[in-house]
C-alpha cells in the first residue's frame, strides 16, 4: 500500500469511526471541531444556492487530500498519483458544513 493511500484511508477511517480529536477535555467534540483544521473548503451549490454538499481540503502541497461530502470520498493526489476512499459521515460533517452555508 503506498504511503497516499494510507494517508487517505486513515482520514476516511476516522470520518466513518467517528475518531476526532477533543479541543477540550470534558467536552464532546463535533465535526465543527474536526473543520478547525480543515485549509479550504469548496461548497457545491445548485442554481438557486442550496446546499448540496462541499469539499474541504485537509491536506496540501504534498499530498493534497480533499473531503468530499456528496459522493462521500476521501480523494488524494501526490503527483500524477490518485487515490480515494469512501466513507461513512459518522461525524455529522455534511450537517455541519449545511449549517456553515446556510448561516453566510
Amino acid at each position: 500500500m503506498s504511503e497516499l493511500q494510507a494517508h487517505v484511508d486513515h482520514i476516511a477511517h476516522n470520518l466513518s469511526n467517528n475518531v476526532i480529536e477533543p479541543i477540550e477535555d470534558g467536552i464532546e467534540p463535533s465535526a465543527f471541531d474536526w473543520l478547525q483544521d480543515a485549509l479550504d473548503i469548496e461548497y457545491i451549490v445548485n442554481g438557486k444556492g442550496e446546499y448540496l454538499g462541499a469539499r474541504v481540503l485537509v491536506s496540501f502541497g504534498g499530498p493534497n487530500i480533499w473531503v468530499d461530502t456528496r459522493k462521500q470520498i476521501v480523494d488524494g493526489y501526490w503527483w500524477s498519483d490518485a487515490k480515494s476512499a469512501r466513507y461513512t459521515d459518522n461525524i455529522g460533517l455534511d450537517e455541519a458544513l449545511r449549517e456553515l452555508w446556510e448561516c453566510r
